[in-house]
Parts: C-alpha cells; structure tokens; sequence
C-alpha cells in the first residue's frame, strides 16, 4: 500500500532535499504535494487528504503548530511529522501533547527519518487490519446507503478511538473523497463531521453526569488526549469551555 505525503517547508533547497529524503527512506511513501506556507499546505491537505504531513515549525503566513492544530479539528486521521532547526524542547513537548508521530531536528537524518516512517507504517498496518474484518471489497456487492450505513455503525462503537477514514476507504477500494460523499449524501454531513458531533454529546453527557471526572479523563474518553485541543472543540461546538458548560448546568439544576 502506498502511504500519501505533504510536505512544508519554506525554504526551497530544504524542501527539495527533504522530499528526495523521502522517497529514499521508503518508496511506499509518496509526496503528493509540496509547500513553502502553512496556508498553502493547508489548502492541499484540504484538496488532497494526505496520509500524512511532515511540516517546519517555522513558516510564514501560518506556522506548522496553527497548521497541526487547524488540520487536526478537520482531518482527524492524518499523522504528522514536524521538523525545526531549533532545539526547542517546549515546541517538542507541545508538538508530542498534540499526538504528533514523531519530531525531528534539522537537518533531518536520514536513519531517523526512516525510523519515523517505519513507525507511521506500523501504525498504518494495525489500524488496517481492524478495519479489514468491517470494510472490504466484499462492500463492493452494497449500495452507497449500506455503505454509510455501515461506516456510520463504526464510527458510533469507535468514537474514542483514533478513525483513519484513508484506510477505511483504501479497504473498500474507494477513495476518501468517494466515501465522504456518499456518507453525507445519507447523513448530510461528513464523516469526520459526525465523528465530533459523537464525541462532544457524550462529553456533554460525561460532564452533566460524572463530576468526579476531570476535563482531562473526560476528553480521553471521548477521543481527545491533548486536554487544550479537547477545550478547544468543545467551545467551539457549544460557546463555552468544558467546565463553564458543567458549571452553568449545574446551576440550572439547583
């Protein structure tokens, strides 16, 4: 299976070089699309749905933690690799709270640049696998309606897991952007829509019945390991902070 990459980089001798690195580390990830701000890399990861993105901290326009952050809330399932040529261990332990794959210095080493896409694949090849008893080109014989049908049943008993729509569809033969479709025209949303809109009404729910829950266990449970990012999505969904949400229904109950 082929494994597609973004890479952001604004220096362009680095970029060039970085790609080359690349596809000698392993042939079975392929750079898809290259970009030298965080706002370009963006609109490709938008257009392209990469497996995975390897961006510089430092870029003009947006940086790769805003880029991390922004795709994180739309694309869920993509892996990042970040690269910096500060040793800057707040932006690395920042960059790991965030779920990033793995955070190499520049200039980037060859080995353990291939010691993170190792790592990546693995990742890759256990979720496919689970995905491979669910979705597989037995769902070819389906109509689009059973199909969304089927990934909506997934989604709903694996909420607080990590779900890679990419494997999903390469499993079924489909493209992402084939199954995001047939999945909205049944839902009228997309799935990774949905996934949130799972996720924060059992957060609702854990917070209005589970005080001795914190913000922190309760995002765990709902899929979210970086409490910030978690708090972040939550006001966002519902104009208020996890515990200003808690607060305010517990005083409506009184």
């Amino acid at each position: 299976m082929k494994y597609t990459v973004v890479v952001a980089e604004d220096e362009e001798l680095l970029l060039n070089n970085l790609v080359q690195k690349i596809q000698k580390a392993d042939p079975d990830f392929q750079v898809t699309g290259t970009a030298q701000t965080g706002e370009q890399a963006f609109a490709l990861v938008e257009k392209l749905t990469p497996d995975l993105v390897i961006t510089d901290i430092r870029m003009p326009v947006m940086d790769g933690m805003a880029l991390l952050t922004k795709v994180r809330s739309q694309f869920p399932f993509t892996k990042f690799i970040i690269t910096s040529g500060f040793s800057d261990f707040e932006y690395a332990k920042k960059a790991i709270t965030l779920k990033v794959s793995d955070y190499l210095l520049k200039p980037v080493d060859p080995d353990e640049l291939h010691d993170a896409l190792q790592k990546i694949k693995r990742e890759f090849q256990i979720a496919k696998k689970d995905y491979e008893a669910v979705f597989n080109a037995g769902t070819a014989s389906m109509t689009p309606s059973q199909i969304a049908s089927v990934l909506r049943d997934f989604i709903i008993k694996n909420y607080s897991d990590d779900i890679n729509l990419n494997l999903i569809a390469d499993n079924m033969n489909y493209s992402p952007g084939y199954l995001t479709k047939i999945f909205c025209q049944a839902y009228d949303c997309t799935p990774t829509k949905y996934l949130t809109n799972l996720r924060m009404h059992h957060a609702q729910k854990l917070l209005l019945n589970e005080p001795s829950l914190s913000v922190r266990q309760i995002g765990e449970m709902c899929g979210y390991h970086d409490q910030g990012y978690f708090s972040r999505i939550f006001k966002k969904h519902t104009g208020m902070s996890p515990l200003e949400y808690r607060d305010e229904k517990e005083e409506a109950i009184k």
